[in-house]
């Protein structure tokens, strides 16, 4: 589902109510863990938090307008969702996370390449969401992010 959302409030206050204290959570889970330098809005029409230009001019290869993107969630139909690029980008942190996700939920793990599927709100591991947060500077995913473009 996609919202026409302005910020990241006014994107809660769109999704079914059943799911707005879900995304505070998530939200206040993030921005309580978010490395400095990074800043949050909307982005890819959900809640994202990314590279600004002020930090890192460049902006995101595809679109150098956009900021380079980092993580997001979004409300979809059957489920809330977590991106983290720097899961995509960095084994050692996806092996991490898969190793670590089964510590904190007793439901199994729903993932795509960066997508993290929480269908139950009920179970969503908000400690782990945090850690996973906290994992990757701004630094680091510039770096991670550069050295994966000079390899094309």
């Amino acid at each position: 589902m996609q919202y026409e959302a302005t910020s990241p409030e006014d994107y809660i206050s769109q999704v079914p109510e059943e799911r707005q204290d879900t995304l505070k959570k998530l939200r206040n889970v993030i921005n309580d863990n978010l490395p400095k330098d990074f800043e949050e809005g909307i982005i890819y029409k959900m809640i994202g938090y990314y590279v600004p230009h002020s930090v890192y001019p460049d902006g995101y290869h595809c679109d150098p307008k956009t900021p380079l993107p980092f993580m997001s969630f979004a409300s979809q139909k059957n489920s809330v969702n977590l991106y983290h690029s720097g899961i995509y980008a960095k084994k050692e942190l996806y092996d991490w996370f898969v190793k670590e996700f089964p510590k904190h939920s007793k439901r199994k793990l729903d993932m795509g390449k960066s997508c993290i599927r929480f269908k139950n709100l009920d179970d969503i591991p908000y400690e782990l969401i945090g850690e996973l947060t906290r994992k990757m500077s701004c630094k680091e995913w510039i770096d991670t992010y550069e050295t994966a473009l000079k390899k094309k």
